[in-house]
């Protein structure tokens, strides 16, 4: 029986599950999908390289089923990085950051598990979870709707801060000017 809730998610931009599992899973606005590994999507062959070029191509096949979903890795809120060498992770991490935790944007949850051994031998499996933005958030790409909603999020408290400063600066000046007087 089928969960009418419950929708599979599938691109011809990521790699083609090779089981009996989905892409992804909607459920509400929520998104789940399944770990990635680094196959290109036109060969199904994982991309030769170091973990930084795997990282890389794992990040992209993700992008690729989000925006499937109607979302962007800007929506992330959860991942599960799956590494081969844990002495990896550094450089995994460099990667990571640059699609996941730019600015503006809120990195999302993590849990970083070293594997015994990855499908094909990958040197890097990475799945995760994220919201689907209603459509009430206008027509924009949902990464740049969320780096735009989390840039005013910074922005404010420091814009308070500078005019507290600013504030207490005059108010500093004054009070010399005082003593200076007399």
């Amino acid at each position: 029986m089928s969960d009418p809730q419950k929708t599979a998610v599938s691109t011809p931009h990521a790699p083609a599950a090779i089981g009996p599992y989905s892409q992804a899973i909607r459920l509400g606005n929520l998104l789940y999908t399944s770990g990635q590994i680094a196959l290109d999507p036109a060969t199904g062959q994982l991309v030769p390289g170091v973990i930084t070029e795997q990282t890389a191509r794992v990040l992209e096949n993700l992008k690729a089923v989000l925006a499937a979903a109607g979302t962007g890795l800007a929506h992330t809120i959860k991942t599960i990085v799956f590494l081969k060498n844990m002495d990896d992770f550094a450089a995994m991490n460099a990667v990571y950051g640059k699609y996941l935790a730019s600015d503006g944007v809120t990195p999302p949850a993590r849990s970083t598990v070293q594997a015994a051994r990855l499908p094909k031998d990958a040197l890097v499996e990475i799945e995760v979870i994220a919201v689907i933005p209603s459509k009430d958030e206008g027509d924009d790409h949902p990464d740049e709707i969320a780096l735009t909603r989390d840039r005013t999020r910074q922005t404010e408290p420091k814009a308070l801060t500078k005019l507290r400063s600013n504030a207490s600066s005059r108010t500093a000046a004054g009070r010399s000017k005082k003593r200076s007087r007399k």
